[in-house]
């Protein structure tokens, strides 16, 4: 079974996609990923799909990082705004502005190798305090 690196949780989509953990802590996150040819669009250009999929995990990461309680967190609403074109390495970072006992609030970006501002979004997520640890995660895997 492989695992993203950096992270403790079994998500095996992102694993494929060869996204890489830096951060979680503090309700901020930062994930990196290195643009291949499968992640591509038509103009050679990181798929849009893919970039909002950066951002979720960024921001998701970011809330659940805001409260030590929570197991995980699900994507209730997600608004992105892309600005240029994702080449090359891409760096995702997410920080919650905001969180309750229930929800949290968050905002994500990504920049290239360069420090261009690729796409922007924001997310509100629900946290899921107490969901069951999948059978393949028991042995210290952790949880989605």
């Amino acid at each position: 079974m492989t695992l993203p690196v950096g992270t403790p949780h079994h998500i095996p989509f992102l694993a494929g996609l060869g996204v890489r953990f830096n951060a979680a802590a503090n309700a901020r996150s930062e994930i990196e990923l290195g643009v291949r040819p499968d992640h591509q669009n038509s103009w050679d250009m990181a798929h849009g799909g893919v970039l909002m999929t950066l951002l979720d995990v960024a921001m998701a990461n970011a809330g659940r990082s805001s409260d030590p309680d929570v197991r995980s967190v699900l994507t209730i609403e997600m608004k992105t705004t892309f600005m240029a074109p994702g080449r090359g390495k891409l760096t995702a970072r997410g920080h919650c502005v905001h969180h309750t006992s229930t929800m949290a609030f968050c905002e994500g970006e990504i920049v290239d190798a360069d420090g261009k501002l690729v796409s922007r979004a924001s997310g509100t997520f629900r946290y899921v305090k107490a969901a069951p640890i999948p059978a393949q995660c028991r042995d210290g895997a952790g949880g989605n």
